[in-house]
């Protein structure tokens, strides 16, 4: 498989419209291994945006494309942000729009999946103290949904930067004011979605230290970055594996294991006229995967889809079963654990 190449990574299915990129992905059919195997899918999204829309018909073709998946939990992503009023509670507008979505699966319309059965939003936690009244305003607009906020914090010297929608000081996790917010996470019994690059993991280290009773989820295992600067592979991987094991320490964390079809991952997967297969996708994610899974045991790790993101490399389909082919010699209780047990006790979910 060829490397990289850090002068289209710009290209090919970054600029593609929804409808481009499911209609790329779609072009690799596959049977689902294990159809059975129930699923919890912890992480995925819902927008209308200039470059398309996933909204809840979207997520129904995708989730019933094979796999037994029985819930999922929406995750913020900047959608449906109230156009008026205070600026700190614009956000509050995602999770009443998620919340929509879910009493519309919970009519049933939609198949048996239920569909955002958790609902993470997101708040601005450098309001300090101010950041309380916003949680308590999503959760009353999650209507029993709502689990907690993820408040990225990606910072990179490469053009990872440039991939996300806010451009956070390097070290956003240690400013006061954002512990401050964070501090009314537990107090609530809210969850934090840590989402940020590999590089930045020590800063993740040192708040759950801080934290230690607040639960804490690692998105997007951990965060792979394999762009300029970090192209040296063997190298980016005795990094992050390093910077995993110093989190292990922490009983109040647990990781999705996922994430890896991003164009920042580094593969070439994008920029291909047909999309990979699951053998494809098992090799080059196996090594991220297996080790996440070997560091933090299967109770602590959950499988996520992260779409519609990752479909800038794949299907849902083809993703799950590239996952299945590398998890396929576990045994039957550790499976359970990373594909349902593991999500539905983290966010809480009657499954």
């Amino acid at each position: 498989m060829a490397q990289f190449d850090v002068s289209k990574e710009f290209k090919g299915s970054t600029f593609r419209t929804d409808v481009e990129r499911s209609r790329w992905a779609n072009q690799r059919k596959e049977a689902a291994l294990e159809p059975d195997l129930p699923i919890v899918d912890p992480h995925h999204h819902l927008w209308d945006k200039d470059a398309g829309r996933y909204l809840i018909h979207e997520l129904a073709e995708d989730v019933y494309s094979g796999h037994n998946i029985i819930a999922t939990v929406f995750i913020e992503c900047g959608a449906m942000h109230r156009k008026e009023g205070p600026e700190a509670m614009k956000p509050v507008g995602e999770v009443e729009f998620v919340n929509g979505a879910a009493a519309m699966s919970a009519s049933g319309r939609y198949g048996k999946c239920k569909l955002c059965a958790g609902i993470i939003g997101h708040v601005d936690l450098t309001l300090g103290d101010g950041a309380r009244a916003v949680l308590e305003a999503e959760i009353a607009a999650g209507n029993g949904r709502f689990r907690g906020i993820r408040h990225g914090v990606t910072w990179d010297t490469g053009n990872a930067a440039k991939f996300g929608r806010r451009q956070p000081p390097r070290h956003q996790v240690l400013d006061p004011n954002f512990r401050k917010g964070f501090s009314h996470l537990k107090p609530l019994g809210l969850s934090f979605e840590s989402w940020q690059f590999h590089p930045q993991l020590d800063d993740t280290a040192d708040l759950l230290k801080a934290f230690p009773e607040t639960n804490v989820i690692l998105n997007h295992t951990g965060g792979l970055l394999g762009i300029a600067p970090h192209t040296d592979r063997p190298e980016v991987f005795k990094v992050w594996k390093r910077l995993m094991q110093n989190l292990v320490q922490f009983p109040n964390l647990s990781v999705k294991v996922g994430g890896l079809g991003m164009t920042y991952c580094g593969w070439d997967f994008h920029l291909r006229d047909m999309p990979p297969s699951s053998e494809e996708l098992a090799e080059a994610w196996r090594p991220y995967v297996e080790t996440t899974i070997e560091l933090f045991g299967v109770k602590r790790c959950m499988m996520e889809s992260n779409f519609p993101v990752d479909k800038e490399s794949t299907s849902y389909g083809v993703l799950w079963n590239a996952l299945k082919r590398i998890t396929a010699n576990y045994s039957a209780a550790d499976k359970a654990d990373l594909y349902r047990d593991t999500a539905a006790w983290v966010y809480r979910l009657a499954v």
